[in-house]
């Protein structure tokens, strides 16, 4: 069983904490479950969802938020990636995957990803079907505005409350029941989300979001098209 957390940004830049649950982080329903609560609970207009590439989590997100973009974590696909070389190879191909995140623009991104992932599969075979597969959700980020990308580009965001949520729950050890868990994390993300409403900084600036409301959308992005 895992404590699963849903954060956001609001319209105004604000951080919010969304929703928790405690379920099998691997099982489609679970996520479907968790997500459509978001949904009934008023939450509409999702642009980007964010995430690791969980089949479970994937596959509920295609059916749950029609029209919005995928991000997958480029920490973890880095991951997935240095996974098919050779340990001796694996800063020189880290080194040389980060070069794509440096770019700055969106055709910039593209280019350098194409770039590097031949430069890679003459001696990596493995990599050219995986970085083809992962291009346009590891690249989603590219759609939104410049100053948002290091802020939405992987889950480290949310690594960091997950990171807080677990020195607290270390000190219980064991937990009887979920409802338990969700008191003990309920509280530390209580108090996560009334720090983050009362800070004089928006995570993400006003001017910058005011980017994201163009009459149309032009840049490609990684579209979840279908729902329910």
């Amino acid at each position: 069983m895992a404590v699963v957390v849903a954060t956001g940004i609001a319209a105004d830049g604000s951080r919010e904490v969304l929703g928790l649950d405690v379920g099998d982080s691997e099982d489609e329903t679970f996520w479907r479950g968790f997500l459509i609560a978001l949904k009934q609970r008023g939450q509409h207009g999702v642009r980007l969802v964010i995430s690791d590439q969980h089949s479970g989590l994937v596959k509920a997100l295609e059916r749950s938020f029609q029209g919005a973009g995928h991000q997958r974590c480029r920490v973890h696909f880095a991951r997935n990636l240095l996974a098919h070389v050779p340990k001796s190879h694996g800063d020189m191909v880290a080194a040389v995957f980060r070069t794509i995140f440096a770019q700055p623009d969106a055709a910039a991104v593209s280019d350098t990803w194409d770039e590097v992932r031949d430069q890679l599969a003459k001696s990596f075979p493995k990599i050219g079907p995986l970085t083809d597969e992962a291009k346009t959700e590891v690249t989603a980020f590219t759609a939104f505005p410049r100053a948002h990308w290091q802020k939405i580009w992987s889950t480290n965001p949310l690594e960091r409350v997950n990171k807080e949520i677990k020195r607290r729950a270390r000190v219980v050890g064991i937990f009887p029941n979920p409802a338990s868990v969700i008191r003990l994390v309920g509280a530390v993300l209580a108090d996560m989300h009334d720090e983050w409403q009362a800070g004089d900084r928006r995570y993400l600036s006003e001017a910058s979001m005011a980017l994201l409301y163009p009459d149309s959308d032009t840049g490609d992005i990684a579209a979840i098209d279908s729902g329910e």
